[in-house]
């Protein structure tokens, strides 16, 4: 199971939904966020931070290893930002902040095609999500990258 928590970036502008897989770390474990606007002004540290974007995630990674000892042998012994991110434990909901309320609005606009055409409609989605996933891709976003 996987809980959503949203934390606002550093200068206040933006905001970004967090899954947290499992609860095994938990929120107190995002120790900032940095949007686009406010990235560019910090001292990036790759041994805390998280880069996708341009937007930035500081993990207190004190607080992370306190809570290794629920992850996995293999994740306990690599404990990094990237694995926090990669691996789901502390994550974006979604490709990229934002994307859950970007792709559901889309697919809302695709569901009116299943009333009048099924057939259409199912071709449609599968057409939407190898495009959106492409050009998630093109554009940088590391999620968009897995799998």
């Amino acid at each position: 199971m996987c809980m959503d928590h949203s934390f606002v970036c550093k200068c206040g502008r933006k905001e970004a939904s967090f899954n947290f897989r499992n609860e095994v770390m938990p929120p107190e474990t995002v120790e900032a966020l940095y949007c686009p606007e406010c990235s560019d002004s910090i001292a990036f540290d790759p041994g805390t931070m998280l880069k996708d974007n341009a937007w930035v995630i500081k993990y207190d990674m004190d607080i992370a290893g306190l809570y290794s000892s629920r992850l996995p042998k293999s994740d306990k012994e690599n404990l990094s930002p990237e694995l926090l991110f990669d691996e789901g434990y502390i994550t974006w909901r979604g490709v990229y902040p934002g994307d859950h309320i970007d792709s559901a609005r889309e697919r809302e606009e695709l569901a009116s095609l299943a009333k009048v055409n099924p057939k259409k409609y199912f071709e449609e989605m599968k057409s939407w999500a190898i495009n959106r996933m492409i050009h998630l891709k093109e554009e940088g976003w590391r999620k968009a990258h897995e799998g």
